[in-house]
C-alpha cells in the first residue's frame, strides 16, 4: 500500500471501523490495537494544540514536546486523510474544492444546490422490456392452437393434421403458402402441441448451413437412443437449401430420428429434392381472406390496448373509481373485436382505415399487422385521408421474379390475349411493367402467342412481335411500355389460329411412336454417284418443274395417309352450349353470337362445328 506523508498534526479522521474521531498521525496505531478507547482519547488530547500536556499510556497528562514535522514522519494511507480543511475553506470562499496539482493554478467550481450527479450502471435487460421491444407481429402471435387464424382446411377435425395430431403419429411435413399466411406460427402451435414426446428445434436456412444441420440431427439421433423423444426439426426456407444440402435429411427422416417441418413460400416441384418430397407431406396454406385478416387485426388492438391497460394499472394508485373506468375501457375493447366501432385509444384507426389495410394486405397478416404497427404509432388527430395515404405509400408491390407470382401474371396475360380480351391484357401486362418486370421477357412470350395462338390467320403478328422487341431492345423504359401495349393490343382483337401449332403437336406425337423410321429413297439426298446407284432419289418429281401437280412419297410408309394440319380451324371443335349462353351474357350484352348460326350449318348432326 502507498502512503502519502501527514499535511500536520492536528488532522482528525474518522476510523472506518469504530466511526470515531482520531488523530491522523494516530490511525495506524489505533487500528492495530482493535480501536482502544486509549489510544483514542490520546488522539482527542492532542487535537488541542494550545494544551502543554499529552495523554501517556500511562493516563498520566505529560508536557507535550513540539517537534516539527519532518519528511521522515510515519505516513498514513489516503483513505484516511481528511478533507476537512478544503470542506472549510469552501464554505469561506463559496467555492467547491478542487484537487490541486503542482504547478498548475485551476479555476474553482461555482458552489451549487443541485445534487451530485452519480454514475449508474446500465440497466438490464428484462422480459417485460424486451417484450415491449417486439413487432408487432411477433407480439401478437398466438401461443396456442386454438387462438390460430385462418387455414380451415387444414385444422378441421378430419384433417390430415388434426388427425395426426390427435392421435401422436405427426409425419414430417413441407408447410408451402405466401408470405404472412402462418407457416412459422402454425409449425410453433405443433410443436407446442407435441412438447411432451418431442423435443423442438428451430433453424433458417437463411443464417445455417450444412455443418449446423448435421450437429442437430446427430444430436437428434443420440437423444432419441438415450429418452426415446423424438426431435422436430422445423426448417424456414427450406427451398434455400441447395440438393446436397437438402440430402443431408434424408437418412435421418426415413429412420425417424427426427421429425422435419419444413416452411417456403415457392413451390416444393421445383425447390424441394423429390426424395425428400416423397418422405414428407406438403400442405398448401392459402392467403388469408379478408374476414379473417380483419379478425387478426381487431385482435391486435385489443392486446395493445390489455397492456397498455395493465400497464397504467401498475404505474398508477389503486382508486376504485378507476378500477371501474378501466373494466369499462376493457369491455369496450372487447367490443372492437365483435363490432365494427372505432378504437377507444385509437380514435384515428377507424373502420375505413382497417378495410384500407385489409385491402393493402392481399392476405398476407404480417403485412396487415404491420401496417397496424404504423397507423398505432401516429397522432390521434391525424386526418383520415391522409392516414390512408401514408399507409398506401408504405406498401411494397408483392412481385417475385423468381417466383410463382411472375409465371402466374405471365400466364394471365397471354391467356387474356388468346381470349380477345384487350383489356384484360392491358392491365396484366402494366401489372408486370409497374412491379419492375424486364420488358423483353414479356415480348419474347408474345412472340410466341403470335405463332401459337394468330398463326397463319393474321400473317402480320409475327413480324410486329419481332418489331416490338426490337423497339424496346433500342429504346428501353418507360417509353417502350408504349411499344408492348401496341402490340399487346393488337394480338388481342386480331384473328385467331391454331392450325400450324396443332398440326405440330400431332406431328410430334408420331415422330415419337418410332424414331427409327427410315427415310423413303425418293426424298434422300445423292449428291454422289453411288448414292444414285443405291437409289437415292429415284423417281423424285421436281415439283417447280411442272405446270400441273405432280406425287412424290413423302412420308414413310408406316404413316401415309395421316392427317397432321387440320383443314381449318372449325374443325373438330367442341360446341359447348352452356359456354357460349354465359359468354353472350357476360360480354354480348345477352345478343345471340353472329357465328352460331354459320357454325352450325357447317357442323355435322351432334352438334360438332
Amino acid at each position: 500500500m502507498q502512503f502519502q506523508n501527514v499535511q500536520g498534526r492536528n488532522e482528525i479522521v474518522t476510523c472506518p471501523v469504530c466511526e470515531k474521531q482520531v488523530r491522523a498521525v494516530s490511525i495506524n496505531e489505533h487500528l492495530d490495537n482493535a480501536c482502544s478507547d486509549d489510544v483514542h482519547r490520546q488522539a482527542l488530547a492532542e487535537s488541542n494544540p494550545d494544551s502543554p500536556f499529552e495523554l501517556g499510556s500511562s493516563a498520566t497528562m505529560k508536557p507535550i514536546k513540539r517537534h516539527s514535522i519532518s519528511s521522515n514522519h510515519i505516513p498514513i494511507a489516503p483513505i484516511f486523510q481528511s478533507i476537512q480543511k478544503h470542506a472549510i475553506d469552501s464554505e469561506t470562499n463559496g467555492t467547491a474544492p478542487t484537487r490541486s496539482t503542482p504547478g498548475m493554478k485551476k479555476r474553482p467550481l461555482p458552489v451549487t444546490d443541485a445534487p451530485l450527479r452519480t454514475t449508474s450502471k446500465r440497466s438490464k435487460i428484462t422480459a417485460t422490456s424486451f417484450q415491449a421491444l417486439l413487432p408487432l407481429p411477433e407480439m401478437v402471435r398466438p401461443r396456442e392452437l386454438a387462438d390460430f387464424i385462418g387455414q380451415s382446411h387444414l385444422l378441421e377435425p378430419s384433417s390430415f393434421l388434426s388427425t395426426s395430431l390427435r392421435s401422436k403419429s405427426l409425419e414430417s411435413m413441407i408447410l408451402w403458402g405466401p408470405p404472412g399466411c402462418g407457416k412459422t406460427t402454425l409449425a410453433r402451435l405443433i410443436s407446442h402441441a407435441t412438447s411432451s414426446e418431442s423435443i423442438f428445434k428451430e433453424l433458417s436456412a437463411t443464417s445455417s448451413g450444412s455443418a449446423e444441420v448435421r450437429t442437430i440431427l446427430e444430436d437428434s439421433k443420440n437423444v432419441l437412443l438415450r429418452t426415446g423423444r423424438q426431435t422436430t426439426l422445423f426448417l424456414d426456407e427450406i427451398h434455400r437449401f441447395n440438393r446436397a444440402q437438402q440430402d443431408i435429411f434424408l437418412p435421418y427422416v426415413e429412420q425417424g430420428h427426427v421429425r422435419l417441418i419444413g416452411a417456403t413460400t415457392e413451390n416444393p416441384s421445383f425447390k424441394v429434392t423429390a426424395a425428400l418430397l416423397s418422405r414428407c407431406r406438403v400442405l398448401v396454406l392459402e392467403p388469408l381472406n379478408e374476414c379473417e385478416v380483419m379478425t387478426v387485426l381487431r385482435n391486435a388492438i385489443s392486446i395493445v390496448e390489455d397492456r397498455i391497460s395493465a400497464t397504467l394499472e401498475l404505474t398508477t394508485p389503486f382508486n376504485c373509481s378507476e378500477t371501474q373506468d378501466n373494466e369499462e375501457m376493457q369491455s369496450s375493447s372487447q367490443t372492437i373485436v365483435d363490432k365494427d366501432t372505432t378504437s377507444t385509444l385509437y380514435p384515428h384507426v377507424t373502420p375505413e382505415v382497417l378495410s384500407t389495410i385489409v385491402s393493402l394486405a392481399a392476405g398476407d397478416a404480417r403485412c396487415a399487422l404491420s401496417l397496424l404497427d404504423i397507423a398505432l404509432k401516429c397522432q390521434n388527430d391525424i386526418d383520415e385521408s391522409s392516414l390512408v395515404t401514408s399507409l398506401k405509400r408504405s406498401v411494397a408491390v408483392s412481385y417475385n421474379r423468381s417466383g410463382d407470382s411472375r409465371y402466374d401474371m405471365i400466364s394471365a396475360l397471354h391467356k387474356s390475349v388468346r381470349g380477345s380480351d384487350a383489356d384484360a391484357a392491358l392491365y396484366w401486362l402494366a401489372r408486370m411493367l409497374n412491379a419492375g418486370e424486364d420488358p423483353l421477357y414479356i415480348v419474347r412470350r408474345m412472340i410466341v402467342c403470335a405463332s401459337e395462338d394468330i398463326g397463319v390467320a393474321d400473317v402480320h403478328a409475327l413480324p410486329l412481335a419481332t418489331a416490338t422487341l426490337q423497339a424496346c431492345q433500342a429504346v428501353g423504359m418507360p417509353e417502350c411500355r408504349i411499344n408492348l401495349a401496341h402490340l399487346v393490343v393488337y394480338l388481342s382483337e386480331a384473328r385467331k389460329s391454331t392450325r400450324a401449332y396443332e398440326g405440330y403437336k400431332c406431328a410430334e406425337e408420331a415422330a415419337k411412336l418410332d424414331p427409327s423410321i427410315p427415310v423413303p429413297f425418293q426424298m434422300r439426298n445423292a449428291p454422289t454417284n453411288l448414292m444414285k446407284e443405291l437409289g437415292y432419289g429415284r423417281d423424285y418429281a421436281y415439283n417447280p418443274a411442272y405446270a400441273h401437280p405432280v406425287h412424290n412419297t413423302y412420308l414413310p410408309i408406316q404413316i401415309q395417309g395421316h392427317k397432321f394440319l387440320k383443314m381449318n380451324d372449325s374443325s373438330d371443335k367442341i360446341w359447348d352450349e352452356n359456354a357460349l349462353r354465359h359468354w353472350e351474357l357476360e360480354v354480348n350484352g345477352g345478343k345471340d353470337w353472329e357465328g352460331r348460326e354459320i357454325c352450325l350449318l357447317q357442323g355435322d348432326a351432334r352438334g360438332r362445328c
